[in-house]
């Protein structure tokens, strides 16, 4: 889907910091909605949708099992 997302998981990206997953999440978020840059009137959703998708990012992240370790 988007293919320029890098991969953040464990052996691909060690050190994964907030500004790589919330852009990874603004990526999904634009592919998504088809908007690069949301009207005013849908700024506020586009946002929270997000925020939403890098704590989802962040959980799966953190819940994933690489080679019998957490990741």
């Amino acid at each position: 889907m988007c293919r320029s997302i890098k991969t953040l998981r464990e052996p691909y990206s060690v050190n994964v910091t907030d500004a790589d997953i919330h852009a990874a999440a603004l990526q999904y978020v634009r592919k998504v909605s088809g908007f690069r840059a949301p009207a005013a009137h849908n700024a506020e959703a586009f946002n929270a949708a997000v925020e939403a998708v890098a704590a989802a990012t962040r959980t799966l992240l953190n819940n994933l099992q690489v080679k019998g370790r957490r990741a």
